[in-house]
């Protein structure tokens, strides 16, 4: 019986070393729905990355992502391929045209974009912009911005029942009494989809789902697909502090990266003592 106790408390030790380590890993992963809210994302402030704090709201169990433009819900965050996939309830798709400048478009703040843009291959198709329009300034006779992205764009969008009977002009890539009722644009030409300024009643967007081949437009995956990014210092930074067994978070009075070791924090990680509280 002693030999017996003797060993339960030598296995019970070796394993205090694992405690320390892995006991408080995941103190800023939590849940909405079916959706896992990981790093560099969160729902408690100090949490995550700094460029990502007040985006992301859980509100009954939907999660929903919040940007100067409106917010969506999130469908989807891949964090293999670092990107999110968001409903905007204004979009248009194959089947419905939202008119009236309704859609929310797609702007972010200053400094939150270099850590949240539209993938490459998302297309974003801008319904019934005026002449006046800045995205047609600059771009005279034939030559317009409009063109296809990943193989989609607004001529095949023409082709869907949600445009049946609406008189639109499909003059393609180029107008000469009027700019065409559809012009499909990658993210990276604009900078960003404000329906107000640019003088549009209405938007859809597109991703591509590579290799997946699709036949057309009523296959397309409606949708806006957003890649997000962090520093490649700040990631080295957290994946110390998580194998150390600590949660990447930040100061939320400087912004500056902060290790999260259960109820101590560090400016490195949790195996280099106690070094800010």
């Amino acid at each position: 019986m002693l030999i017996s106790s003797v060993s339960i408390l030598f296995q019970a030790l070796l394993l205090l070393p694992l405690v320390h380590a892995y006991g408080h890993a995941n103190a800023c992963r939590t849940y909405c729905g079916n959706l896992t809210i990981d790093h560099p994302f969160a729902l408690q402030s100090g949490c995550g990355h700094p460029g990502f704090r007040d985006l992301l709201f859980c509100i009954n169990d939907v999660l929903m992502f919040h940007i100067s433009s409106g917010s969506y819900r999130v469908l989807d965050i891949d964090y293999a391929y670092q990107s999110l996939t968001l409903h905007d309830p204004h979009l248009s798709n194959c089947d419905t045209l939202v008119l009236g400048n309704r859609g929310n478009g797609f702007v972010v703040e200053p400094w939150r974009s270099p850590y949240l843009t539209p993938t490459a291959d998302n297309v974003f198709m801008l319904i019934g912009c005026s002449a006046e329009s800045s995205l047609f300034q600059g771009f005279p006779g034939k030559h317009l911005p409009c063109r296809n992205v990943s193989g989609m764009g607004c001529e095949d969008y023409y082709g869907c029942q949600a445009w049946t009977g609406l008189g639109f002009s499909r003059l393609g890539s180029g107008y000469r009494s009027g700019p065409p009722e559809c012009c499909s644009v990658p993210f990276e030409a604009i900078k960003a989809v404000n329906l107000t300024k640019l003088g549009c009643q209405g938007y859809s967007s597109a991703y591509s789902l590579a290799p997946l081949r699709v036949t057309g437009p009523d296959e397309w995956s409606y949708g806006i697909r957003v890649k997000f990014s962090v520093e490649v210092n700040r990631e080295s930074y957290c994946k110390a502090c998580e194998a150390t067994g600590g949660s990447c978070g930040y100061d939320i009075d400087g912004l500056t990266g902060l290790c999260m070791c259960g109820s101590w924090n560090s400016t490195s990680n949790c195996d280099s003592g106690n070094s800010s509280l």
